[in-house]
């Protein structure tokens, strides 16, 4: 299958491709489109990956299911489009990084900037029905992003992992923590953030990591 995706990542995930689920899933995907209001828009379903190719990747952050409604999701877990309002989990973790640097927090909530130093924006599901959180969940996905884990194991060294809530950690099974940092905390959701994510240190953490492994930090 003839999948629009940045060339090193087409060429990583080739096998994963020609999968039966994969096909499966495509045929789910476009019918979805079609029938429904569907989010991140379709050009960009794998932005994260164009944005970052798989030989520049030093953070992996994963996230579980695309912003579904209008205007926010664009492909980056976490992120939403210049001018939208910053949705609680973004505002806790820039409110995380503005007290970890003493910085003022961003005028935008867009992380492209993060994914063009190399940060890949990892939801779990990459798309999504207008006001209807979860509903791509469990049509294949999961089986394509937990692929693109292993293959980010497999042929990356001295990546940090940030697995933030429970969801995220049980991707830990797939990552080989002698060649890559993982840390760890609470989701940055309202619900959970004054329960370890408020304090965890992670992007100074990530970039000493980064530093003492001869990668240039990234700018938060």
């Amino acid at each position: 299958m003839d999948v629009k995706i940045e060339n090193s990542w087409k060429e990583a995930l080739k096998d994963e491709f020609e999968k039966p689920y994969f096909a499966t899933l495509c045929e789910f995907v476009r019918q979805e489109y079609k029938s429904f209001t569907i989010y991140p828009p379709a050009g960009l379903i794998f932005n994260a990956f164009n944005l970052c190719p798989i030989d520049k990747i030093k953070v992996v952050i994963i996230g579980q299911d695309p912003y579904h409604e209008p205007g926010q999701a664009h492909g980056l877990c976490f992120s939403v489009n210049d001018g939208i309002k910053y949705p609680p989990s973004l505002q806790n973790i820039y409110k995380e990084i503005a007290s970890e640097y003493n910085q003022p927090m961003p005028q935008s909530g867009n992380l492209t900037r993060w994914a063009e130093q190399g940060v890949l924006l990892l939801n779990a599901t990459l798309t999504v029905r207008e006001h209807a959180a979860g509903s791509h969940q469990w049509k294949g996905w999961e089986t394509f992003t937990d692929n693109v884990i292993k293959e980010v194991n497999k042929r990356c060294e001295g990546v940090v992992f940030l697995l933030w809530g429970s969801y995220a950690q049980k991707k830990e099974m797939f990552i080989d923590k002698a060649k890559v940092c993982v840390l760890k905390s609470a989701h940055p959701s309202p619900l959970s953030a004054y329960r370890g994510f408020f304090g965890c240190n992670h992007f100074v953490m990530a970039n000493e990591y980064l530093r003492k492994n001869g990668k240039e930090e990234i700018i938060w």
